[in-house]
């Protein structure tokens, strides 16, 4: 099977040390692959680590959006290579290989069957302690509470940052919906699920173990949890 026609969204922040690595693991596991790494600002030489790996596999490119004097944030870094890349397929990942590239394959697979948006689901967590489980499934119940009281589509983890769906589609709900994205916050699913009706979507979901980060740091804090909840009421 051929890739040509999906690019893998990486974006980052200070990921010098695992943003390389996984887009040369990309580029040989899956033929004719794109990878776009879209950079929110950072100072630890992940632009010119990206820079020399794209020698050796040209497939991959690099942007940032800092150096342009855009606004930064996770969210809005995920529209941006969206918008930018050219593919039918966009899928979207960490990347500090918390998420297993090994699924990028299964997941084309079930939207070329015929699914608009494909989710990579955590059916377990691993090194997380208690206290964070036990927040993140309290914010996670709310969001999809919300989810039901607007009568929108939902999926068993709505706050996965690994999911692929037809590039098509994206823009079209973004377009419609564009003041209700939080770009400076971190939940890119759920913004868009919030904009799409239930039923309205053919959504799978794939389980897979949350892994450990092999490097960088987490961005999670306050800051974020405020603007999750900006995103509940927007």
């Amino acid at each position: 099977m051929e890739y040509k026609n999906i690019t893998v969204i990486l974006p980052t922040l200070n990921e010098s040390s695992t943003a390389p690595r996984l887009a040369g693991f990309i580029s040989r596991r899956y033929r004719g692959i794109k990878v776009l790494v879209v950079d929110d600002g950072s100072t630890d030489g992940t632009k010119e680590a990206i820079k020399r790996i794209s020698l050796h596999y040209p497939n991959v490119s690099f942007t940032s959006r800092a150096e342009k004097g855009l606004k930064r944030g996770l969210t809005a870094s995920i529209i941006y290579g969206i918008l930018k890349s050219k593919t039918g397929i966009a899928i979207v990942m960490d990347a500090d290989f918390q998420h297993p590239p090994e699924l990028i394959g299964r997941m084309a697979s079930l939207i070329e069957r015929g699914d608009d948006l494909s989710v990579a689901v955590r059916a377990d967590v691993s090194g997380w302690a208690l206290y964070r489980k036990l927040i993140s499934v309290t914010l996670s119940f709310i969001a999809t509470a919300t989810l039901l009281l607007r009568r929108s589509s939902r999926c068993s983890d709505v706050f996965s940052g690994f999911f692929g769906m037809r590039r098509s589609l994206f823009i079209s709900v973004y377009n419609k919906n564009r003041g209700r994205f939080v770009g400076s916050g971190y939940k890119v699913l759920y913004d868009m699920l919030k904009c799409t009706g239930s039923g309205s979507i053919k959504i799978s979901e794939i389980p897979y173990t949350f892994r450990s980060r092999k490097g960088g740091k987490s961005k999670a804090g306050i800051k974020q949890a405020l603007l999750l909840f900006k995103s509940f009421l927007s």
